[in-house]
Order: C-alpha cells, then sequence, then structure tokens
C-alpha cells in the first residue's frame, strides 16, 4: 500500500462525507468519514514502517 493510496481513501471519503452532508444522507457521511479514517490509519502505518526501516537497516 503506497502513500498516495491512503491519501486518495481519504480524500475520497472526505468527498463522500461533504456529499451525504448535502443531500442528508447519514449513511454516506458515516462510510465517507469512515473511508477518512482507514486511510489516514493506513497513512499511519506506512510512515510508522518506513521510520523502522530506517532504523533496522532493512
Amino acid at each position: 500500500m503506497t502513500k498516495g493510496v491512503a491519501k486518495s481513501k481519504q480524500i475520497k471519503g472526505k468527498m463522500k462525507e461533504t456529499l451525504g452532508k448535502a443531500i442528508g444522507d447519514k449513511s454516506m457521511q458515516k462510510h465517507g468519514l469512515s473511508e477518512q479514517l482507514r486511510g489516514k490509519a493506513q497513512e499511519i502505518t506506512h510512515k510508522t514502517a518506513d521510520r523502522v526501516r530506517k532504523r533496522t537497516g532493512h
């Protein structure tokens, strides 16, 4: 999983959340927020893995 994929999930989730708010669809809002959080978690995981690799030399 690359950083770009994680960031695109966050953007896609924000768009879903915003659209859900605009049309009054609470389910879409929740799915959008969920997708944003998954993207953020993936981004954090990727950054952490990079730091571990740098420190261990692998």
